[in-house]
């Protein structure tokens, strides 16, 4: 499917499926927000990534205009819906501050692997432990997918480009595993490191060598 939507580049990945709030305060979005909001259509938020709009983007919906502040800026809800490459960059649009771009929708294979998703949800549990964060999904475990579990894990904006790029479930699970594979021993042994720094000048009580044995 293709077809032509207002867009807001933005430095942020929206996943599908995710609440992201927004304060809107340059004229250019409180138009688009303005017009999307009274036509009930959605607007696409692509990816900025050094400087450069990318090709990959997510299709978003508003739920709620919270507060219109006296100047005209808004608080606004909205929810990531689903993912699309664009096509062509529609810089200019006649009578509009805000650009557009046609997009397309690619297919998006959301079937879960139960296993692979145990295994990511512990790891990212170990690594809010290591890093003494307490974070509480909004869904039980069995309801979870990649898409709930990426913005924990610890990713950089270029790498959640890039698993918002990849189009199967499975994909994106075992990215999001061979991460924390990487990052969770860094971070355990900078604990460790931690605590030998800590532990020096203190008095320890060590056992000492048995030549005996």
């Amino acid at each position: 499917m293709t077809n032509f939507i207002p867009i807001f580049p933005l430095g942020v990945v929206v996943f599908p499926g995710e609440q992201l709030n927004l304060h809107i305060f340059e004229p250019r979005y409180k138009q688009l927000i303005q017009d999307c909001f009274s036509e009930n259509r959605s607007f696409g938020i692509p990816i900025v990534l050094k400087n450069n709009v990318s090709e990959m983007g997510t299709l978003v919906t508003i739920t709620e205009i919270v507060q219109v502040h006296e100047d005209g800026k808004m608080d606004i809800r909205t929810r990531g819906e689903k993912v699309f490459r664009m096509l062509e960059l529609v810089k200019t649009i006649p009578d509009k501050l805000y650009s557009g771009a046609i997009v397309h929708y690619p297919t998006n294979d959301e079937r879960q692997n139960s296993k692979l998703t145990a295994q990511v949800i512990s790891g990212i549990r170990e690594l809010h432990k290591l890093i003494q964060v307490t974070k509480d999904f909004k869904k039980t475990d069995d309801e979870l997918c990649s898409y709930d579990l990426a913005h924990h894990a610890g990713l950089s904006l270029e790498e959640e480009y890039e698993l918002l790029s990849l189009l199967h479930e499975s994909q994106r699970l075992e990215y999001l595993k061979q991460h924390l594979s990487k990052v969770l021993p860094v971070i355990a042994g900078m604990e460790s490191l931690k605590e030998r720094i800590q532990l020096n000048g203190h008095f320890r009580e060590l056992k000492g060598f048995n030549f005996d044995l």
